[in-house]
């Protein structure tokens, strides 16, 4: 039987790798991402998992080294934030390309310049087209439920494709919260034991992993990573259900509602307002059909973005979610709002002026094409971005 214990994020991401279990695992300390590797080197000392743990010099070997040990049968993790997801672009787009099912919780937080240890979304947000499958984690149980379900999403034989696990950076990466654990047993025969399909030291075998694929190969293995990717939509639905059986806790690509926990929408609600809230929680493969059917019948919709894609109509997600509505036979308004950058606190008062927004919309019949940037100082915006001293 599991048990019910208090957890920050980072202790709970820790204690699934625990349960995991990983033949390697290779990372380098990043704020907030920090204390689960401590955490996990724990249990590496006290001999609570056969890990072999490598310290490296910096994320770009902790993605290197894991990608080694992935390659030769191993199965490998790691975990990162913010610049230290940067340093690893280069080695990302290799660990999907090569499909190795690697899994790495990824704490967000803010990208440099300016410094800035709090979150936003902007460092997995800026790696959405590396190839990696993409889970968002809203709190600390979920964090731990999505790391188990990885391993097996990302190991599936037809899937093959290295998977995120993103939560938020303090707000629950260090946050305690009570999580229901499963026991030892239950979580390791859910996960299973790895079975790799190919090894690089398999001497029956041999392979030639990372060859020069030149014009008459190279797209059809591209096209076969973006099929896996299309094959991942039924493999966490399948793989969810599964988890659900045995523990109770359901999963979907996003969840629809007036969720319980939404107080402004049921403030909205209760007071006879035709409102609902979506939450996503698979952002790579995105459920553009999936979203499309649950907003198929909604006038106006906002999307909140936390973090920005430069240069842009709009943010990541409102991108994903516009280009979903496109093909509606009723018109859907979409606004676009960014929130929350390097960990602004945003309000119920907030969302609330976001519905007033949609109702206006709704009004005119049509929407503004620009980016509405809520809870900004407006009067900062006006000052030097460079102050001479």
């Amino acid at each position: 039987m599991g048990k019910r214990v208090a957890m920050t994020g980072n202790d709970a991401a820790a204690e699934a790798m625990r349960q995991i279990d990983p033949d390697v695992v290779a990372a380098y300390p990043i704020t907030p991402q920090t204390e689960l590797m401590h955490k996990f080197a724990e249990y590496v000392a006290d001999g609570k998992v056969s890990t072999e743990f490598v310290l490296v010099e910096s994320e770009h070997s902790a993605m290197s080294a894991t990608v080694g040990a992935s390659t030769a049968g191993a199965r490998a993790m790691t975990a990162t934030s913010s610049q230290g997801l940067a340093l690893m672009f280069e080695i990302l787009h290799i660990a999907s390309g090569l499909r190795l099912p690697i899994v790495m919780p990824m704490v967000n937080r803010a990208l440099s310049a300016p410094l800035n240890i709090h979150c936003d979304h902007s460092d997995s947000m800026s790696c959405r087209d590396t190839g990696w499958l993409q889970l968002y984690a809203e709190n600390t149980q979920e964090v731990y439920d999505n790391i188990l379900m990885a391993v097996r999403i990302a190991e599936h034989p037809e899937v093959l494709l290295p998977v995120m696990i993103c939560y938020d950076g303090f707000i629950i990466s260090h946050t305690m919260e009570a999580v229901e654990i499963l026991d030892d047993e239950t979580a390791k025969r859910f996960v299973g034991e790895y079975q790799p399909k190919l090894q690089l030291l398999d001497v029956e075998r041999p392979v030639t992993v990372g060859a020069l694929y030149l014009p008459d190969h190279y797209f059809e293995a591209k096209v076969q990573q973006a099929r896996a990717h299309q094959t991942a939509f039924t493999v966490i639905q399948e793989i969810a259900q599964e988890f659900t059986k045995l523990c109770g806790r359901s999963y979907d690509y996003f969840e629809s509602y007036r969720m319980e926990d939404k107080e402004v929408v049921d403030r909205l609600r209760s007071a006879g307002e035709r409102v609902g809230l979506i939450k996503l929680r698979v952002f790579r493969p995105f459920p553009h059909h999936e979203l499309a059917k649950a907003l198929g019948r909604t006038r106006a919709v906002a999307v909140l973005d936390r973090s920005i894609a430069f240069g842009s109509i709009g943010g990541p997600v409102y991108l994903e979610v516009r280009s979903a509505l496109l093909d509606q036979r009723e018109r859907v308004l979409v606004l676009n709002y960014v929130y929350g950058l390097g960990g602004r606190d945003i309000f119920c008062e907030d969302i609330g002026s976001v519905y007033e927004d949609l109702r206006r919309v709704i009004e005119m019949g049509s929407t503004e094409t620009e980016t509405i940037y809520l809870g900004v100082r407006q009067e900062k915006l006006e000052q030097p971005v460079h102050i001479e001293v």
